[in-house]
């Protein structure tokens, strides 16, 4: 009996590589957000997230969820009931890779005295030079 084709690895910097667009998902603004605000793996409804996401609109919002659930990271349970109510949670894939973002996120937000500072010297010597 053969043996199934083992699954290769992405490679983020060939052009036609489908990892790209994963990663745009992943990556984008509205992305890395949505898979911070669901990393705790209940269940939320579309109306919390927009909530919670300051910023974001009704399309892009739907986008983004749609994007990650295309790629296995995020479930959507629609609730056959009067109004509909639909929710959505992490995978198992899509709590993985919420971690490294919120790693990544928890990061940026920690580090912002010292980028502050950064962008302020960086300004000083654009405007002087």
């Amino acid at each position: 009996m053969a043996r199934p084709s083992a699954a290769r690895r992405g490679d983020l910097f060939a052009a036609e590589c489908p990892s790209r667009q994963v990663l745009q998902h992943v990556t984008s603004r509205w992305g890395v957000l949505v898979l911070v605000a669901l990393r705790s793996g209940e269940r939320r409804r579309f109306s919390e997230l927009r909530r919670e996401i300051g910023g974001v609109s009704e399309k892009m919002l739907a986008q983004t969820l749609q994007g990650l659930e295309g790629d296995g990271f995020v479930e959507r349970t629609a609730h056959p009931v009067v109004p509909p109510h639909v929710d959505y949670r992490l995978t198992r894939l899509g709590l993985q890779v919420a971690g490294h973002v919120h790693e990544l996120a928890d990061w940026i937000e920690a580090s912002m005295p010292a980028i502050e500072h950064a962008r302020a010297q960086r300004g000083a010597a654009t405007s002087t030079g």
